[in-house]
This record gives structure tokens, C-alpha cells and sequence, in this order.
């Protein structure tokens, strides 16, 4: 084997103490060149985590920890996926099912959500540093070369080979677990594949058009071909399977500040791609906005919006210049998208107007002018091992024997196709479908079948299916299960064992230790709050509302909450679209306790003015109505809550409007 002189050792180890890599920037690429290691290197390891994502991170700093040599080895300049690429609204469910390394880097930014992205990067850096890792960075996977079931070592397109005697696949995308000969599934699994109710062909109301809308590029004529963006396939039956997958987009970090930088208009800017978006906003009595549009992370909202419905479709199982072309499509489409709203003059004024009041946070992704480095790949691989998670262990119908971390988001899938439903344009595949309970992930789920890999764990891609994953794949559990990885890498080294032999017993002990959490006795969350009501209803969560003050994040129920403090300068205001004018029951949601306020101020602004409600949110809770009243279509209406003069606990979780029945 070749051994590294002390001055390529020197050179190899540089990088854990840099920031990033020394190369000049590209620029906005996923793919690009990179010069051949002169001379290549043979680069030697207890343990080789591939992907610098979250849950690459927590894997690497535990297994260093735990006294392995470890790399860490990333396809481009950053660490950590997502949360350092404009993710900050952190996808929780329940605080408390958080435990261990991901608890660190939260008190080393500071707070669990509404950080900044260059915060979370600079966190995982400090953590990464401390533990000894050494990064490779813009090292791009070419192949893996195997012994029997064991990889023995990765090659790098640049010439370098990493040798290691344990792997981790820490990638969105499953990359180093599909080069390695492990089975996997691509897409969404119909119902009948594993006994669920939720996979599959999805029709729903959630994310789309509020009004009908005409998709054809004549209205009324088929013959004329459909407008961009909508599919001509058949939209298939609800439960079946397909091969699509649901829609990615990037999470922009925006700001109102005078020191924004504006949404830049996008080279082979297309205002085509945008025709069905301005046939929806004239549709509409009231026009919406197309995107989130407040200070930090702003993600996907409504029918047409920055999910790019059906263009990646290719991207999990595509190589890296296909790849390339995708993100660069996906840069054109998003920033099409924002310039088209900002300047379009087909776009209503005060549209136009609130969006050109935004725009890319200073200090935020400088290399790429503003704009996230990063692509949300929500779903790429999924692993295909000797256990799946599926809806069963997300509802707490079925509860796994070797947990080795906890999930409790819901059951979350974006939409997977814009199709035509009987002669208007409809969106499919959104599916938000809450958890009654933080629930375990098995430790067989991480770790491929014995038969195929003996010395690899899958962290990211893990065995679920493609609703399940909808629950787990949120950026705190991927760092929960990236540390449950580096640990059993650790004790599987020591003992000489592969990975699906490592004594769960042990495993468990060393993760409590550890801080993590493997288990939850607590209660089912109480029927009241899990209501789903009506099909008709118009929902906004607090997510999507415009928050006034520092509000805190419950570790119980996801809500928030404010602290009981400074009284008079809080605030969360609701805005709904609604699809029509009429009258409607508004329903508030909160936790009951006694702690709560019992003389909540909530303003809710209707077609016949303001009206204030005082609500007791100390005697009952869950879904409850608190008005009836007359709206307008589109977004006039709003509800806000206030903490002002309160006795008590302020909630702010979410709110109801749902049309009476004429």
C-alpha cells in the first residue's frame, strides 16, 4: 500500500484547521473542474465520512471523539448541507426528541431556528476543528473498490483514493451507498408495497391552485399545447406508485434591510416559464404572492412558487454534469421566478411592490452573489435494507427494538407533478400529515443487508420508504443518526466486526451517554390537536406567519410561545388566501395550561373591519372557534395574536379559516 511522506501528511492535514478550501470560487455551480491532485495521494483512516452535510458532521466529530482518525470528505466547499444552505426555519416536531451532537451545534449557534446560515456553518467548522477532523474538500466520488462485502477503499475523480475500514454515506443523494452495491428505491412506493394509506399518487389542496385555472396555452383549445411547468402525462391513481420525486427549490435567506442585494434577473431569462403564474394571479380576486417573503429562510408556498414541480425527476440516480445542468435549471427557474414578480408589468402592482421590498440577506453566501449554494435535494436514494421505516413506526402503530435515534416531524411531502384534472391545472403529491409522538428509528434502518456491505452506514439515505422519509429527513435527525453512525463505526472497528454485528446492548449505553435520546414514554398528543377538520379549510401556521419579537420555540409541541415577557411587544400575524368571498368560522389552535394567559388579545381583520377577541388559553385547548365573520377573497384577511397586557403564557400556533355552509 502506498504510505504518505511526512510533507503530503503536512499537506493533507492543512485543511482542519481552514475555513474552506484554498481554490479560487467557481461561482453558482453544483459541478465544475477541479485541477488533479499533484501527486495523487493515498489518503489513510479509521473511518472516511463522504458528504459534508449535518449529518456527515456529526458522524465525523463522533467518531473522532471516540479516538478514530477521521476524514471527512466533501463534494464542494461547504459543510453542512442545508442548514449552512439557507435552512434555518429548523423542521423540528418536538424539541425534546433532540438530544446529543445536534444539541451542541444549537448552543454553539445560539438558538434552533431563525439563525443565519453563515451561523451554522461556522459552528459545524469550530466542532469539526475541535474533534480533529481533517476535510477534503471539492473531492468528487468516482468509484469504490470492494473485498467481498467490505469497501476497501473510494477513488476520487481528482486521483486521490481514500482507505478506510469503515464508511459513512453522509450524501442527500445516496451516492457512495449506490457505488457500493446496496439496493435502494427511487421514488414514491405505492400503498400497497408496505401496508400504508399515505404513499403513492396523492390528490390534495394543500400547496396549490386556490382558483381554476385554464392550462392550456389557448384557453379552452388542448389542441394548443399546455403552458410550461405542466406535465401532459396522466396523473395517475391515488395510492399507486411512480418513479417522481418530490420537488426541490432553494431556500432563499432574505431580508428588507436598505444593504439587501436585489434579485438578480437570471442569464436566458424566460418569462414563458412564468405564463401559467400570471394566468393564476388574474384568476384570482385578490392576487397572492408567489414565494414566502420575510426577514431569513423562506421556502416554498402555494400553487406556483419555488418548488420546480417534475424537473428532478433524473437527479438521484443522474451523474454529476446531468446533475450540473438540473441545478443551473433550477437557478434559472427560482430566480426567473422572482425577477418576473419583482418587474413583470402582468404582475399586480402590489404584488410587484412586496416583493421588490425584499430581497438576498448581506453577509450571506458571498461566493454566489447572495444566492444559497445550496439545492434542497429533499428526497434522492433510499436504502433498502433488512428493516424499513414506514408509516406504521411514524404513527407509533409498530415501535422498533434497536432504536437509535428519535424522529417527530410530519409526515412531509412536497408536491411531485403539476398535471391536468379534468380541464384545470392541479398540483399532486403534498401530503402534511402529523405524528401523534416522537417515534424511534431502528438501528438496522442505517446499515445496509450484511450480503451486500459489511462496512458501511447510511445515515442520510436510510431504509424508508418514500412517506416515512417525508417524517425523518429533516436536518436535526440527520445529525441524531450521522452520531449514531460514528459511534457504532467506532465499537465496530474496535471489536472487528462488521456493522450489522455491533452489540445493539453496548450501541444503546454508549448513545445515552452520549446525551442522545433512543426513547419516548411520553403520551400521545391529545386528539384535540390532531384534528384534521374539514377538507375546505384554509390553514396558516405560524411557519408561514409574520412574526413581531422574540418569540421561543416549545419543546413539547412545535408552537411558539412567549415566554411570559415583554409584555406589549409581541406579535404573530396570520394571512390567509382565501378562495372566495363569504362567510367563515375562524379557528385558533394552542396547548392548554394553566400557565397560559387567560386574556389574549387577537385583532382579526374581516370584510366588515377589525374586531378584537379576547381568548383564555388557560382552560381549553386545541382547535377552537373563536369568530364568525365575512371575508374577501385573496389575502385581506389576517388574525393576529399579541401579547400586550396578558396574565400569562402567549401561544401562537396556528389558525383556521373554514367556509359555512350556505
Amino acid at each position: 500500500m502506498k504510505r504518505l511522506t511526512p510533507l503530503l501528511l503536512a499537506i493533507c492535514t492543512a485543511s482542519v484547521f481552514a475555513a474552506g478550501p484554498a481554490s479560487p470560487s467557481p461561482g453558482l455551480h453544483y459541478y465544475y473542474p477541479v485541477p488533479p491532485a499533484n501527486p495523487p495521494l493515498v489518503i489513510e483512516a479509521d473511518i472516511c465520512v463522504y458528504g459534508g452535510t449535518p449529518g456527515g458532521v456529526a458522524a465525523a466529530v463522533q467518531s473522532a471523539r471516540m479516538g478514530k482518525k477521521t476524514v471527512l470528505v466533501v463534494m464542494r466547499r461547504h459543510v453542512g448541507g442545508m442548514t449552512s444552505g439557507g435552512l434555518t426555519a429548523t423542521d423540528i416536531g418536538n424539541r425534546k426528541a433532540i438530544g446529543g451532537f445536534a444539541n451542541e451545534v444549537y448552543a454553539k449557534i445560539g438558538k434552533t431556528s431563525g439563525f443565519r446560515p453563515s451561523e451554522a456553518e461556522k459552528a459545524f467548522q469550530e466542532l469539526l476543528k475541535e474533534a480533529g477532523v481533517t476535510i477534503y474538500y471539492e473531492h468528487r466520488l468516482k468509484d469504490v473498490v470492494k473485498d467481498g462485502t467490505r469497501i476497501e477503499s473510494i477513488r476520487i475523480e481528482n486521483g486521490n483514493t481514500v482507505r478506510a475500514k469503515m464508511f459513512v454515506d453522509a450524501t442527500y443523494e445516496g451516492d457512495l451507498m449506490a457505488a457500493a452495491g446496496v439496493s435502494y428505491h427511487v421514488g414514491r412506493e405505492g400503498n400497497a408495497a408496505y401496508g400504508e394509506t399515505i404513499n403513492g399518487v396523492q390528490f390534495r389542496k394543500t400547496h396549490n391552485f386556490s382558483v381554476s385555472v385554464d392550462p392550456y396555452r389557448e384557453p379552452g383549445k388542448p389542441a394548443s399545447g399546455l403552458l410550461p411547468t405542466i406535465s401532459a402525462e396522466p396523473p395517475g391513481k391515488a395510492g399507486d406508485g411512480d418513479k417522481k420525486v418530490q420537488a426541490y427549490n432553494f431556500r432563499m435567506f432574505l431580508s428588507n434591510a436598505a444593504d439587501r442585494t436585489p434579485f438578480p434577473k437570471p442569464a436566458g431569462y424566460d418569462r414563458d416559464r412564468y405564463a401559467l403564474l400570471e394566468r393564476y394571479l388574474k384568476a384570482q380576486p385578490v392576487p397572492s404572492h408567489p414565494t414566502q417573503l420575510h426577514n431569513g429562510d423562506c421556502n416554498n408556498n402555494g400553487g406556483f412558487s419555488t418548488d420546480h414541480i417534475g424537473a428532478n425527476y433524473a437527479w438521484p440516480e443522474a451523474g454529476y454534469a446531468a446533475r450540473e445542468k438540473m441545478f443551473q435549471d433550477h437557478v434559472n427557474y427560482q430566480q426567473g421566478l422572482m425577477w418576473f414578480s419583482q418587474n413583470d408589468p402582468a404582475v399586480p402592482e402590489v404584488t410587484r411592490a412586496k416583493t421588490a421590498a425584499f430581497g438576498l440577506a448581506a453577509g450571506e453566501f458571498p461566493e454566489t452573489g447572495g444566492w444559497p449554494h445550496e439545492l434542497y435535494v429533499r428526497e434522492g436514494r433510499r436504502m433498502i435494507s433488512d428493516y424499513v421505516m414506514t408509516q406504521a413506526e411514524c404513527t407509533s402503530l409498530k415501535t422498533v427494538e434497536d432504536p437509535v435515534g428519535l424522529a417527530a416531524y410530519t409526515m412531509d411531502s412536497h408536491n411531485c407533478q403539476r398535471v391536468v384534472i379534468d380541464g384545470v391545472v392541479r398540483n399532486e403529491g403534498d401530503v402534511q400529515t402529523g405524528v401523534p409522538r416522537p417515534y424511534p428509528v431502528s438501528y438496522r434502518s442505517i446499515v445496509p443487508k450484511e450480503s451486500q456491505c459489511s462496512n458501511l452506514f447510511v445515515p442520510m439515505c436510510l431504509s424508508s420508504t418514500h412517506i416515512a422519509y417525508g417524517s425523518i429527513r429533516m436536518e436535526p435527525v440527520f445529525m441524531i443518526l450521522g452520531q449514531s453512525s460514528g459511534t457504532a463505526a467506532a465499537m465496530a472497528i474496535d471489536a472487528k466486526i462488521s456493522v450489522q454485528r455491533v452489540d445493539y446492548a453496548r450501541l444503546r449505553e454508549r448513545l445515552i451517554a452520549d446525551k442522545q435520546v433512543i426513547t419516548w414514554d411520553g403520551p400521545l398528543i391529545a386528539t384535540a390537536h390532531d384534528d384534521p377538520g374539514p377538507a375546505d379549510r384554509i390553514e396558516v401556521a405560524h411557519a408561514a406567519a409574520k412574526i413581531t419579537g422574540e418569540w421561543s420555540e416549545s419543546t413539547l409541541g412545535g408552537y411558539l410561545h412567549d415566554g411570559d415577557a415583554n409584555k406589549g411587544r409581541k406579535s404573530v400575524e396570520f394571512t390567509p388566501t382565501l378562495p372566495a368571498d363569504g362567510t367563515y368560522d375562524v379557528y385558533l389552535k394552542w396547548a392548554q395550561n394553566r400557565n397560559r394567559a387567560t386574556n389574549v388579545p387577537v385583532e382579526i381583520v374581516s370584510a366588515d373591519g377589525k374586531q378584537t377577541v379576547t381568548v383564555n388559553q388557560r382552560e381549553r385547548g386545541g382547535w377552537v372557534k373563536i369568530a364568525t365573520a365575512k371575508f374577501k377573497a385573496g389575502t385581506t384577511a389576517s388574525l393576529t395574536i399579541s401579547n400586550k397586557g396578558t396574565d400569562g403564557h402567549v401561544i401562537a400556533d396556528a389558525v383556521r379559516w373554514v367556509p359555512v355552509a350556505k
